[in-house]
């Protein structure tokens, strides 16, 4: 195996790829637009939910529960009658339809413990789930302080003292711009390296290097490096001027560390790619592949929920997966300022599975060559 060799046909590659200007839109999207709207498209917190109240009290505490309801997290209050409830809800005009009872103050002041109806529009995922807890917050807020005037001797209570650590403001858009950079540098690894192998097949150049003093071992170590350097140098520069510059999210941590992350990363996962290549053999197969590989990947790496919640076999599986592992390094360099020490394990996993998929794709590769 010769250095030079390996240089050059990767420089080959680096070269295919500038000339290829849908792959190229891909990186630069994947990388800056995707980053930032990942992070933003969904709101932060609940914002302008239609909310209709139907007040069968007509007292003051159900005045008082009525006026707390106002932008921007809510819509100006509807009052409505009990028949315009359900023809509203099925009409799709109100998210929340609130309906506080008769005698509701009264039972309330007597020692009674009076229920208020709730009805939620649950096809409005984001808001139906967020907004009822708010709704509940904000109603059991209103009661106790109404409360208070009538019953000088309230019971005291437990207050929880909430400490939010490495998020304080709860701003999703931290964790969504840094999740999107790591799923990217897995899904770009993959689709540059497959991409760059089945180019040179469709392209008849695969033939070409067939008869030069070139083996399989430079021709594919070449493909790695070319590729995996792109999608490393680009997520590091997402990193940088996108999360930190243009969307000011704080790193915690080492962006070093994280750079050699990704790098083990990178390793691993363009292994990967030319494995699916060799078996795919054309791009719209290699494309339909993906999706059945990808999808899973990144959904069960704990990238979109704790592997915590998933069940025990799901978590066993993936723990064979590289971005499993590169989730958790990650998260845990730049969400917590984790050191080499506390993240080793990590990337002692990551540099097993990335020589054992290096050695079958290989193997593969060989096979694909023949």
């Amino acid at each position: 195996m010769r250095l030079t060799n390996i240089l050059q046909l990767g420089v080959k590659e680096l070269r295919g790829l500038a000339r290829d200007p849908m792959m190229l839109f891909l990186v630069a999207y994947a990388f800056t637009v995707a980053v930032y709207t990942e992070a933003t498209a969904t709101p932060e917190a609940l914002n302008k939910a239609a909310i209709a109240i139907v007040d069968e009290d007509q007292s003051p505490l159900s005045a008082r529960i009525t006026g707390v309801f106002y932008p921007p997290y809510f819509t100006i209050p509807v009052r409505i009658t009990p028949t315009e409830m359900d023809r509203r809800m099925d009409a799709g005009l109100d998210t929340f339809a609130l309906d506080i009872p008769p005698n509701f103050q009264r039972d309330l002041l007597a020692g009674r413990s009076p229920t208020i109806q709730l009805n939620v529009d649950a096809t409005r995922m984001t808001q139906a789930f967020s907004g009822s807890g708010y709704i509940q917050s904000i109603i059991a807020g209103e009661v106790r302080d109404f409360s208070r005037r009538y019953h000088s001797a309230a019971s005291e209570q437990v207050d929880l003292d909430l400490r939010m650590r490495f998020n304080a403001n709860l701003t999703k858009s931290w964790f969504g711009a840094v999740t999107s950079i790591i799923n990217n540098v897995t899904m770009l690894a993959v689709v540059l390296t497959g991409a760059a192998l089945i180019r040179e097949r469709e392209h008849g150049t695969i033939e070409h290097l067939l008869v030069m003093p070139v083996t399989p071992v430079e021709i594919m170590l070449s493909k790695i490096w070319s590729m995996g350097l792109v999608v490393f140098l680009v997520s590091c520069l997402s990193l940088v001027v996108v999360v930190q510059g243009v969307m000011a999210v704080p790193i915690q941590g080492s962006i070093g560390l994280f750079a050699l992350a990704a790098a083990l990363d990178v390793f691993a996962t363009t292994g990967l790619g030319i494995a699916l290549a060799t078996l795919a053999g054309s791009m719209p197969r290699f494309g339909l592949l993906m999706v059945l590989v990808l999808l899973p990947l990144q959904v069960l790496s704990g990238s979109l929920s704790p592997r915590e919640s998933m069940p025990e076999f799901v978590r066993t599986i993936m723990l064979a997966a590289p971005n499993t592992h590169f989730v958790t390094l990650a998260q845990s360099i730049l969400f917590r300022g984790a050191g080499f020490e506390v993240v080793w394990p990590q990337f002692l996993a990551l540099a097993a599975i990335g020589a054992v998929l290096f050695a079958i794709s290989l193997r593969q590769f060989r096979a694909f060559l023949k």
